[in-house]
């Protein structure tokens, strides 16, 4: 797999969560909400270029990050910012976990559409959620 640009402060850091729990860090260079798949380079081993196949039905959600690290101690609050573009929307996936914010595109008959988190104090940019994989999503 042959990357175009290895520039780290370019790639797209993400947090991919799987349907069993787990979850994995690292960056995406070919994501597309229309693709079965993408390929997940692994945080520590970014440059070398060795990924992993990552296929959306396996997965829950795909946390595009501004930093790996992140606060774990930080607890996201669930609201929308009045002034973001898009419609409210909240999603709660199969194990409980709630995330609200915007989107533009969401279709029920999607693989997937983003959220755009509501709390400005986010890790996460933006939220690819796949659509069969959540227990409710309720436009607000």
């Amino acid at each position: 797999m042959e990357m175009p640009d290895r520039n780290l402060d370019r790639q797209n850091k993400v947090v991919v969560a799987f349907l069993n729990g787990e979850r994995v860090k690292g960056c995406v260079y070919d994501f597309s909400p229309q693709k079965e798949f993408f390929n997940l380079l692994p945080q520590e081993d970014v440059l070398q270029g060795q990924g992993m196949k990552v296929e959306m039905k396996d997965l829950k959600a795909v946390f595009f990050v501004k930093d790996f690290s992140g606060n774990p101690e930080y607890r996201e609050l669930l609201l929308t910012d009045a002034h973001m573009h898009g419609r409210k929307i909240e999603v709660t996936f199969v194990d409980g976990e709630k995330v609200v914010g915007t989107t533009e595109g969401y279709n029920p008959q999607r693989q997937g559409f983003f959220v755009i988190p509501g709390d400005p104090k986010s890790n996460n940019t933006r939220i690819f959620v796949v659509t069969k994989n959540t227990r409710q999503i309720r436009l607000v």
